[in-house]
């Protein structure tokens, strides 16, 4: 016999920490599986998380599973490999280290992976001066001279938008072959400069971003580079399940209502798990409201079990009341 869960969390970010804690406040017996695989580690600091923001990623999630663990959550290190219906409404949950679990209930926290464009320089450079979100990086590194690769449908709309962070914004088109007049206008309109031909490098010097190198020779001095790097959902462990996807920007992610159920019963998916633009504090939010109707539906079922057992025998409303008084009177009848 192995051990026995009420939710099993697949993840240990910010969603899935989350949803473990407010399991965890409601009594529930509660397992959070981690691969240490979170979006943000190669960043140096996270922003726009009210109380936490400038704190190191890892801090938060050290802070976090300090507090899980207060409650009596259990966390391990690992990957889960299977998650399988078990016929009854439930599942089996197996690790990649050979042990396996039950869970009532999962919580796929499972993230996403940024698959970076192929160019020279952008993957080592990943999360310090190559970046991809102003909101999360955009004060930082403000009024310096920005550049932006995307690829298309994206390709003009980031650079417009950067250009509220700094002033000196040059788009590289890179493999973008051509772009509507209305971008075009828009672009000039901006003041974004426009530079045309495929990058073929980063150059950097004293372990900083100096700046792109072209094809054909030309450079470009750039202190930081923005990149619109494809996110791709961890969903292996949903796809084997059978759950149903819906269509976004970024490409299909698993379909979810708005509390995070998946189209397979008792299983949810939170975070980037279930979106590309979820930032650290959307997925913890994520987790909570999960964690709050995980639990709500489980005290229902609990109590629709106990109604289906009495009704499965002789139960008289009047005997029970008659007992009830008894007990209350200390058993005088």
């Amino acid at each position: 016999m192995y051990d026995a869960y009420d939710v099993v969390v697949i993840g240990g970010g910010a969603a899935g920490l989350s949803a473990g804690l407010v399991l965890g406040r409601s009594r529930r017996r509660v397992l959070v599986v981690d691969a240490g695989e979170p979006r943000n580690a190669p960043a140096a600091h996270m922003q726009g998380y009210l109380s936490r923001d400038g704190m190191p990623p890892a801090q938060f999630l050290a802070e976090g599973r300090r507090e899980l663990a207060r409650y009596g959550v259990e966390m391990v290190p690992g990957r889960v490999v299977e998650v399988a219906p078990d016929g009854d409404g439930e599942f089996d949950v197996r690790l990649a280290d050979g042990g396996a679990v039950h869970a009532r209930r999962v919580v796929m926290a499972t993230g996403l992976v940024d698959e970076l464009p192929p160019v020279p320089g952008v993957a080592e450079r990943w999360g310090r001066d190559v970046l991809h979100c102003p909101y999360c990086h955009g004060w930082e590194v403000r009024d310096q001279a920005f550049g932006v690769l995307a690829p298309e449908p994206f390709a003009g709309h980031q650079a417009l938008l950067l250009t509220q962070w700094s002033k000196d914004v040059t788009l590289f088109l890179h493999t973008v072959r051509e772009l509507p007049d209305a971008e075009w206008e828009r672009l000039a309109a901006a003041g974004v400069s426009v530079v045309e031909g495929e990058v073929a490098g980063l150059e950097t010097e004293d372990d900083r971003l100096t700046g792109v190198r072209l094809a054909d020779g030309r450079f470009f001095p750039r202190s930081v580079l923005f990149i619109a790097a494809k996110p791709v959902p961890r969903d292996d462990l949903l796809t084997a399940l059978g759950a149903q996807t819906k269509d976004t920007p970024a490409g299909p992610y698993p379909a979810v209502d708005e509390a995070g159920r998946t189209t397979v019963p008792g299983v949810w998916a939170v975070g980037n798990a279930a979106g590309p633009t979820e930032q650290v504090i959307n997925a913890a939010s994520a987790g909570y409201r999960a964690g709050l109707l995980i639990n709500a539906e489980l005290v229902m079922a609990d109590i629709e079990t106990k109604a289906a057992r009495r009704r499965a025998g002789v139960f008289s409303p009047r005997l029970e009341a008659a007992v009830a008084r008894t007990v209350a009177k200390g058993g005088q009848g």
